[in-house]
């Protein structure tokens, strides 16, 4: 069945700003959302969410109550949620293979409701802007197709994407939002800054950067975020590239160098390094091809669980 806003079919004919006008709500609704400052959310409770990574839990997990996202330019952070098991995914897309990672995060949220009778399923879609490549936009329409090709009805709760999340200054385009956290136990949805992106945070980047699909990295079963174990090659031309000034990186390693936040170029080059420092980590990070395991402790922080106890 299809993506639903008000209980009628999405018509993905025509041009999203049509789909505005028809539903004005979630243009109001987009307006409330980019009116609220970004809350900084500290890392008790807290599951963080890269680039290219998913998770889902529900309101009865006891280690994690809010799921978040940022450093989204292009890129557009997914919660899909279902209103009566309460399960939510979080996941942060940039284009890649967007009908794959829909069909998954649809799967992951379904396992953890199919014994609920009622309830349907929500998404909300945050992020991009009027980008000059219009890569934004792209992804936009990517979505909501993938959306509409599923066989469960899907019901468009937040759209404050692209044209909706975008702001001008000196002719310049920059997103308004660019992170997100969703309260698992409440379904509150609100703009949000991490100072802790961890953990593994440069090995998790490195993962992207080396290409790796959409990667589930949570069990809510067992409480436990799961790392790896992640596989990949010598970085090409990674001493060009920990050569060059920011300004190249910016430049070369962005899709939208004017809108990046100021942290951009030595998070980059962090990863970069982590990559020249572990150009094969089947040897030097996964020897024993387990993940690594991190559960809350009683402070609500991650703490590594050694392989031999899980």
């Amino acid at each position: 069945m299809p993506l639903l806003v008000n209980g009628a079919r999405v018509d993905l004919a025509r041009p999203t700003g049509d789909m505005i006008r028809a539903h004005p709500h979630l243009e109001e609704k987009a307006k409330l959302l980019r009116s609220q400052p970004a809350q900084i959310v500290e890392p008790k409770g807290l599951l963080y969410v890269q680039q290219r990574e998913f998770a889902v839990t529900t309101p009865k997990d006891g280690s994690v109550s809010i799921l978040g996202s940022d450093d989204a330019t292009t890129c557009h952070i997914v919660v899909l949620r279902h209103t009566g098991s309460g399960a939510t995914c979080l996941t942060h897309c940039d284009g890649s293979d967007t009908e794959a990672e829909v069909s998954l995060i649809m799967s992951s949220v379904k396992s953890f409701s199919n014994s609920t009778g009622c309830g349907r399923l929500e998404v909300h879609l945050v992020g991009g802007f009027n980008d000059d490549r219009q890569l934004s936009q792209k992804l936009t329409n990517q979505l909501l197709r993938a959306f509409d090709l599923q066989p469960e009805d899907v019901h468009l709760a937040t759209f404050c994407v692209t044209e909706l999340n975008d702001r001008e200054e000196q002719d310049i385009h920059f997103p308004i939002i660019y992170g997100i956290a969703v309260n698992v136990k409440t379904a509150e949805i609100f703009p949000a800054t991490f100072p802790e992106k961890g953990p593994d945070e440069d090995l998790r980047s490195a993962h992207i950067l080396t290409g790796a699909p959409l990667t589930n990295i949570y069990d809510a079963k067992t409480e436990q975020l799961c790392i790896g174990p992640y596989f990949w090659g010598p970085f090409p031309h990674v001493d060009f590239w920990l050569e060059q000034d920011d300004a190249q990186i910016l430049q070369n390693l962005s899709t939208s160098p004017l809108a990046e936040p100021p942290h951009f170029v030595s998070h980059i080059r962090s990863t970069l390094t982590f990559l020249k420092e572990h150009p094969f980590p089947s040897r030097s990070l996964f020897p024993d091809r387990k993940p690594r395991i991190y559960k809350k402790n009683e402070e609500g922080l991650w703490e590594q669980v050694c392989s031999d106890k899980i």
